[in-house]
């Protein structure tokens, strides 16, 4: 075993060096790896085809969702790749596996009343961690940020000038995104307020946090507090989280004429499909205009 964490490091080190693989990416593609090797308890190298449909088959009976699967496959192929690359191997016994199909599902989104109620929730609570939580809702569902994306920023993201943020995205990708005004205002009111969270103590991060090791708010904390909000604010907690947000933001523009390869910039997508699946969601909005609207119904 020993050997093959020495080969699971230097797969590692190669996807953050020629990748740019995410921590993220990085701690799933690590855990994926370790539980293959545990599996099948042999040398990478001494690996068949037939240890790869066995862990697969496995997970399956284990019930393990189709699209944790398609990840852990995508590591396999990905540290076989690299394998036969590198001619540590000759033949790639990884190359064969084929992902389970993709169950067709919606992303959920909250309606703008739902939004708006929960900002609201959060600024009516006169604490520093609410007014906090306030400013980055505003800015997620501004800006359709991942959750990543959102802690992490930097100090020096906002041109406010401009009304825009620059955002460092998967791969390290830059993008620049407008900011609605009510979300910069709130920004800019935040950037006098964040030294009360930091004492005498310097951050380069919007969001700092002195307990985090990362130094910034973590994800956990921020989803933590969503969830929190959403009962003030009297809607489901399981309805709500920090992707669910970015969903609400991609929906809405939509629902408004935006532009789908404007929306796509804003989210980041590498490819179209992928912010295509929001032009099948079918808003309140539509539904209530239809229903005004449809000849029949007059």
């Amino acid at each position: 075993m020993h050997e093959n964490l020495r080969l699971l490091e230097l797969f590692i080190d190669s996807l953050v060096a020629e990748k740019g693989a995410s921590a993220n990416t990085v701690a799933a593609y690590r855990t994926d790896l370790l539980q293959f090797f545990d599996f099948c308890d042999c040398v990478a190298t001494d690996i068949e085809p037939e240890d790869v449909a066995a862990f697969i088959q496995d997970l399956s009976i284990k019930g393990i969702e189709k699209s944790s699967i398609s990840r852990k496959i995508s590591a396999l192929r990905d540290f076989g790749r690299f394998l036969f690359t590198e001619k540590i191997i000759s033949d790639n016994p990884f190359v064969f596996i084929d992902k389970p199909k993709k169950e067709a599902t919606l992303p959920k989104f909250l309606t703008r009343d739902d939004v708006a109620k929960m900002i609201s929730a959060a600024q009516s609570i006169d604490n520093l961690s609410h007014q906090r939580t306030a400013v980055m809702l505003k800015l997620m569902y501004a800006c359709g940020l991942r959750v990543s994306e959102l802690v992490s920023l930097p100090l020096n993201c906002i041109n406010s000038k401009r009304g825009q943020i620059i955002v460092k995205g998967k791969g390290s990708k830059e993008r620049t995104i407008p900011i609605a005004d009510s979300a910069l205002q709130s920004v800019l009111v935040w950037l006098k307020q964040r030294s009360y969270t930091l004492g005498k103590k310097e951050s380069r991060f919007l969001f700092p946090s002195l307990r985090s090791l990362s130094g910034h708010l973590t994800r956990d904390t921020f989803y933590k507090n969503v969830k929190n909000l959403a009962v003030l604010a009297g809607i489901p907690p399981q309805k709500v989280s920090p992707h669910v947000l970015r969903h609400s933001f991609a929906t809405h523009l939509l629902d408004s004429n935006v532009d789908l390869r404007s929306v796509q910039a804003m989210l980041g997508h590498k490819d179209i499909s992928t912010t295509q699946i929001y032009t099948h969601i079918i808003s309140p909005q539509l539904i209530e205009d239809v229903m005004k609207k449809h000849p029949l119904n007059q």
